[in-house]
Formats: C-alpha cells, sequence, structure tokens
C-alpha cells in the first residue's frame, strides 16, 4: 500500500466515525450556543424616574420631528411583549419635561415594537435625552433614561427586558 492510499483509508475511516459521532451526541452539545442565551433584565437608570407622571394618556403623538423608538421583550427567553404601556416623555420645543403635552404613552405592538413621534428633544441640564417607563402590575417598574449624542439627534430608541413582579 502507498502513501496516498494510507492517507485517503484513514481519512475516509474519520470521517466516518466524526460522522457517527456527530449523529449521536447529545443536542445540547451540537446546539448553537446563542441558542441557549438567556436576556437579563433591564435595570432601572438613575434619574429616569425625574419628572414621571403617572397615568400619562395613550396618545397618536407628540408633536412632529423627533422619533422614539424600542422593543418590550420578556426577561429569560426575550419573548416579545404585546400590548405592553410604554410611556415616554421629554424636554422638546414645545417645553420642559413638566409640560403636559410633552407626556403620553403608547402601546407595543404583537411584536414588542413600540413608537412615537414627538417635537424635537432639547437639552436639559445640558443633555439632550428622553425617559421612558415601564409601570405596571405585571412586571417589574423599569425607567429609562437614554441620552442623545448630539442635540441634533432626531431620534433615540430604548428597549425593555422586563421580569415579572
Amino acid at each position: 500500500m502507498t502513501a496516498p492510499d494510507c492517507n485517503r483509508r484513514s481519512f475516509l475511516i474519520s470521517a466516518g466515525l466524526g460522522s457517527v459521532a456527530l449523529l449521536t451526541a447529545p443536542m445540547s452539545l451540537i446546539t448553537p450556543v446563542h441558542a441557549q442565551s438567556v436576556l437579563a433584565p433591564t435595570p432601572s437608570m438613575r434619574g429616569g424616574s425625574n419628572n414621571y407622571a403617572a397615568n400619562a394618556p395613550l396618545v397618536e403623538n407628540l408633536g412632529t420631528g423627533f422619533l422614539v423608538f424600542g422593543t418590550v421583550l420578556k426577561a429569560g427567553a426575550g419573548k416579545p411583549l404585546a400590548n405592553v404601556r410604554i410611556q415616554i416623555w421629554a424636554a422638546t420645543a414645545r417645553g420642559g419635561e413638566r409640560e403636559p403635552s410633552n407626556h403620553g404613552s403608547v402601546m407595543t405592538a404583537a411584536d414588542g415594537s413600540f413608537k412615537l413621534e414627538m417635537s424635537q428633544v432639547v437639552p436639559n441640564f445640558g443633555q439632550p435625552h428622553a425617559h421612558l417607563a415601564y409601570d405596571d402590575e405585571h412586571f417589574e417598574t423599569v425607567f429609562l433614561r437614554p441620552v442623545m449624542s448630539s442635540p441634533n439627534d432626531t431620534s433615540v430608541q430604548a428597549h425593555f427586558v422586563l421580569t415579572k413582579a
């Protein structure tokens, strides 16, 4: 037997044994790592609850020119949460964070997404930022305060991962 035949035979035997090993391995050994990941709950941000007004009304918009958007998922497997109320408020060209016309709520869609158009967010205490809140009895309360990189930004996104209360 020549060296190439030996190498070919060794390769075929090794490939066959490797295939058998994969077919008989427990699924946990060959399941992709990302399929086993678990989403941790979103912690509340310091300062996120400033000027919060409970039960802000559901609104179609709070003006135009700026978009706040994001998603709401359930901690653990990351299932999208539909019909979850998210409150949004910010200092805008219409006035400060306490201005009632700068407070409103939206409901998440079937895929857990939400969006709200509002007037342009302006710097408040030196930073352009928005406030978002989940505050309901079904999950733990979460307040977010995403800061924009520039006062010229025309959108901001925020994502919630909620855990049972």
